[in-house]
């Protein structure tokens, strides 16, 4: 989706992507909890080291140092990386090293706010404004039910330390479906009420996708978005319009033209969801797996339109 980034910003985003990548494979990738802090500090450390100009020998963390002088030097030194942005993003993937399910879907709202559209609101106050992106804050990036079997043992959501699986729904939604997790660990597709639990998390993915729809709506109709900014007063957020690659000021309309690039991802979340019903909400299904290729035609379209 990098192909509908303007190509100043390109590297940037690019390297935002890639350290959301590093954080997401801790768990995977340590064996224990406490080398998985281990790890988050050690990027906690390396984003002050970045935003100061003397990165870590990491690669990601060069990559990133780079885009911001990068960035800088494109816009004049108006551009604005905010520490508490990248923070957040730690922040939030500590909270999910052990691979304890969500306990409501709240929780896993919560989680996708503060990593997925985190990520976009960072490349957005990176890139372009100081003013309030009302219009891209939760829902943007919609929460999904965790995508397929993971590794032999067909787990849903990521395999944790020494565990065979975990199933990463939320627990309020498994209560209600009846679904316990020994038997959709040891039954897959067959476990009681699994298809139920991923039908109602779908569903709730589906409306954010639906609310945002109603919010691009209703900017292009020159009305109000509809939906609360819920970060004012939070480090880094300043509300006047100010175009950072040019000085000048700009509609709320012309801004999202120029940032739509940041939403293509709900395409492709948007088609999976559309092969996951086709599918009767078996996340089991290898096709679940497999990209689609409708997807470039499809990414061409909403980009072309402003839609997603």
């Amino acid at each position: 989706m990098s192909t509908f980034i303007p190509s100043h910003a390109r590297t940037f985003y690019i390297a935002l992507r890639a350290l959301n990548v590093s954080l997401s494979i801790i768990p995977d990738t340590t064996s224990s909890p406490t080398i998985g802090l281990m790890r988050l500090q050690f990027w906690r450390d390396a984003v002050t080291k970045i935003l100061a100009g003397t990165p870590p020998k990491e690669p990601v963390a060069i990559l990133l140092a780079s885009a911001i002088s990068e960035l800088s030097q494109h816009t004049n030194g108006r551009a604005r990386i905010s520490k508490g942005w990248l923070n957040r993003l730690i922040n939030a993937r500590e909270q999910t090293l052990t691979n304890d399910p969500y306990p409501n879907i709240a929780a896993l709202e919560s989680y996708a706010e503060n990593t997925y559209s985190t990520l976009i609101l960072a490349y957005w106050k990176g890139c372009w404004y100081r003013c309030r992106p009302a219009w891209i804050t939760a829902g943007c990036i919609p929460p999904a039910p965790s995508q397929a079997p993971s590794g032999s043992t067909g787990s849903i959501g990521l395999n944790a330390g020494g565990r065979q699986g975990a199933v990463m729904l939320p627990l309020d939604i498994m209560a209600q479906a009846g679904v316990k997790e020994e038997e959709v660990l040891r039954r897959g597709a067959n476990a009681e009420g699994l298809r139920d639990a991923v039908f109602t998390v779908a569903t709730r993915a589906n409306d954010h996708l639906i609310t945002v729809d109603q919010m691009l709506s209703n900017l292009k109709a020159g009305e109000d978005v509809g939906h609360e900014f819920e970060h004012e007063g939070e480090e880094g957020h300043e509300y006047d319009c100010v175009d950072l690659a040019g000085g000048s000021r700009e509609s709320p309309l012309e801004e999202m033209n120029r940032a739509f690039g940041v939403f293509m991802p709900a395409v492709s979340t948007r088609l999976w969801l559309d092969r996951l019903q086709q599918h009767d909400f078996d996340v089991f299904q290898p096709e679940l797996l497999r990209s689609d290729w409708k997807l470039p035609w499809k990414a061409y379209m909403a980009y072309r339109r402003k839609a997603i």
